[in-house]
């Protein structure tokens, strides 16, 4: 045999001799889509990491009014007096996902928007109105009686949806602060002249019923006239992150002119264990009080107020 051809048959020989070890590799080794134990880790690190809340939980829906932006729409273009004892406007717009002012809104509890303010530590609320203009900015008149840090919620329907929305945002007012200690559970509340008592309780979980009673001069208070649609309007805060409940009145909606009185029942669900800020609005011979309240809900079932008329459960029933 001459050089060429022994040269031509090795060739052919570690051709075979490669393709079969090609194929022996790709029987044995990992896929290429397979990562490396230092690819698997970074990959792992820039993943997403799967949220413990992603599941939802019991009265998660009842929490609103922890960020400035949600469904498409944003709380924006915030100004406000920069220090307490100035008097200037409070104005915003709520902005679409192009970056639109909103100028649509659906009539809510006989508003197109509800403006809530309370300082950080729950003190200093106000429940407001601003007037909208032809442009889609809200605005009023505004002066800070302290310094402080204060949220700002905008509750409101935007037509296009037909969904509520809660979207809030972040004021930081120079001058004097005093902060106020922490609050301890408390269910009457006194102003200007009315004494006001709140019955039931709040469970993590599960929606229940809260009762107001209206007194003056011990006397119970049969005139509350309608007010944003009911006999009262319930406001609740998670004390911590100020996350804004929905609470909605029980009943049927008062028709105008009529009274009612001394009692207003409300419904709302607390998310999570934990101390909640409640504040009460309601309207006698035209002016607008404002009670304010502190429940705690822990986790299962309160125990049952001491007047109640429940009767026992039976020890033997069912044996």
């Amino acid at each position: 045999m001459n050089v060429p051809t022994k040269l031509g048959v090795f060739a052919a020989a570690l051709l075979i001799v490669f393709a079969a070890a090609y194929a022996i590799a790709a029987g044995v080794a990992p896929d290429r889509a397979s990562t490396s134990p230092a690819e698997s880790a970074h990959a792992d690190h820039n993943a997403a990491p799967q949220s413990r809340t992603s599941a939802s939980s019991p009265g998660a829906d009842q929490v609103r009014g922890v960020s400035m932006a949600a469904a498409g729409f944003i709380l924006g273009n915030v100004v406000a007096p920069h220090a307490s004892g100035v008097q200037a406007p409070l104005s915003f717009e709520i902005l679409d996902a192009a970056g639109t002012a909103v100028t649509d809104f659906a009539t809510e509890h006989d508003k197109q928007l509800h403006l809530i303010v309370v300082r950080a530590d729950g003190t200093h609320f106000r429940h407001v109105h601003p007037t909208l203009s032809p442009e889609g900015r809200w605005t009023l008149p505004w002066q800070w009686a302290t310094g402080g840090s204060y949220r700002i919620y905008a509750d409101f329907v935007p037509a296009a949806t037909g969904q509520p929305l809660t979207l809030t945002s972040t004021v930081e007012v120079s001058g004097d602060y005093q902060p106020a200690p922490p609050t301890a559970e408390s269910r009457q509340s006194s102003v200007d002249g009315f004494d006001i008592e709140l019955a039931g309780h709040l469970r993590a979980g599960a929606e229940c019923e809260l009762t107001v009673t209206v007194r003056r001069a011990g006397q119970p208070v049969t005139t509350l006239q309608p007010y944003l649609g009911a006999f009262g309007h319930l406001v609740a805060l998670r004390q911590g992150d100020l996350a804004y409940l929905h609470v909605h009145p029980e009943g049927v909606a008062p028709t105008a002119g009529q009274l009612a009185g001394p009692q207003v029942r409300f419904a709302t669900t607390a998310p999570t264990p934990g101390r909640y800020l409640l504040y009460l609005d309601f309207q006698v011979d035209g002016a607008v009080q404002t009670a304010t309240f502190v429940l705690d809900a822990p986790t299962g079932t309160p125990a049952p107020t001491p007047d109640s008329t429940a009767p026992s459960a039976d020890p033997h029933a069912g044996h």
